[in-house]
């Protein structure tokens, strides 16, 4: 399914075609991150990243890098996400990935149901598509790029809050993670947006 067709140049006419996806919509904790990625040649193993191993990504991650025509990582902050909406602080994250590329895209595929209208103000074409990480192998590659960046602030913010467990978890919402919200509180790097964490803040009122 393509929806939020752009047409000031066609997919068959783009030259520098880019895929951007996101990591990081669902977790309680921590920037969103987003990738942005165009390839000059196949790179074998590419796959929606949450399909693969944390060993698979890291390795094909190197690889996205070494060889492809252009890359970008970017994100947006834990203020942002509260400020805007997880939604619109994705769309953000990918729209700078996109504009952090060392070449300008002429055509840009977006995972997802949404085409970033920041991207659109600038000119960009593309379209939006959904299951795209599974469907078009710049948007799988971007998909990686940003689920191995997240995985490792993950480590950093597990270092700064240890009583957290966010290495294991990485930030989502599991039994531990909530458990750890319950007896330590909220840390600065939660989302205070979401639920699980406004709740906690609402019974420390």
């Amino acid at each position: 399914m393509v929806v939020d067709d752009l047409f000031a140049v066609s997919a068959g006419e783009a030259q520098l075609i880019c895929g951007t996806d996101e990591a990081g919509r669902g977790p309680l904790a921590g920037a969103v991150y987003a990738a942005a990625v165009i390839l000059d040649t196949p790179i074998i193993g590419l796959n929606d990243s949450k399909k693969l191993s944390a060993k698979t990504r890291e390795r094909l991650s190197e690889e996205i890098k070494s060889q492809a025509r252009a890359w970008c990582i970017a994100s947006a902050s834990v203020a942002e996400i509260d400020e805007l909406n997880i939604l619109q602080a994705s769309l953000l994250a990918m729209t700078r990935a996109v504009e952090g590329l060392s070449v300008k895209a002429d055509w840009v595929w977006v995972d997802g149901k949404h085409f970033p209208k920041q991207l659109l103000q600038k000119g960009y074409a593309g379209q939006a598509l959904v299951g795209g990480d599974a469907l078009q192998s710049s948007i799988s590659a971007a998909s990686i790029l940003a689920k191995v960046a997240r995985d490792l602030d993950c480590l950093r913010l597990d270092a700064l809050y240890p009583q957290y467990g966010f290495a294991q978890h990485k930030g989502y919402p599991t039994a531990v993670h909530l458990a750890a919200l319950k007896a330590h509180g909220v840390c600065p790097e939660h989302r205070r947006s979401y639920a699980p964490v406004r709740a906690i803040l609402e019974r420390t009122c």
